[in-house]
């Protein structure tokens, strides 16, 4: 990454651009392209500004932070840059493997389920009441209500436990311990 660094209004001490060089390297993690950094330092009275500028393979982003303190203005104009950087870096990996998916399996039905993939969240929340009841009941109950679970306390052993049905047709149960 080749930086520049800009003082302005302040002294001229190479702290300040070797702890910028220090705290910009951690960036170079999300960065695969050659890109150019630049990095303005300013002193206004109590005021520290940091702005930072980056350029990379097309992707434009700044990042302007101002504190007390230098160094603390830095960190946070640094770690602005990150969350930035990583959120970037995630869309173009969501998108690329959304667009791997679709080609796998092609149509649009594939790109809305890669959607669903990558934004799943719970739709839906039921409360049951857990009935005691058997094994041999809970089979019933199923064949009954052509349910695809049913969930219920164990009359021997009072654990919960759930009863599903499998793709294939048949029955399976899980047990808890408690």
């Amino acid at each position: 990454m080749r930086l520049t660094v800009t003082l302005r209004n302040g002294e001229d001490e190479s702290w300040q651009k070797e702890y910028v060089e220090e705290k910009m390297k951690k960036l170079d993690k999300y960065i695969d392209a050659p890109a150019e950094a630049r990095v303005v330092l300013q002193v206004e009275k109590f005021r520290n500004t940091a702005d930072i500028g980056l350029q990379a393979d097309g992707l434009n982003i700044n990042s302007k932070e101002e504190a007390k303190d230098m160094r603390l203005a830095i960190d946070n104009a640094v770690d602005k840059l990150e969350r930035q950087l990583k959120k970037h870096r995630e869309k173009t990996r969501m998108h690329k493997a959304g667009l791997k998916e679709a080609e796998s399996i092609g149509g649009e039905a594939a790109g809305e389920e890669a959607e669903e993939m990558t934004g799943s969240r719970v739709v839906e929340t039921k409360k049951v009441l857990l009935a005691p009841m058997s094994l041999e009941d809970a089979v019933l109950q199923m064949e009954e209500t052509k349910n695809f679970f049913v969930v219920y306390r164990d009359t021997g052993t009072e654990n919960v436990h759930v009863m599903y049905r499998r793709e294939d047709g048949s029955l399976a149960v899980i047990e808890t311990n408690g």
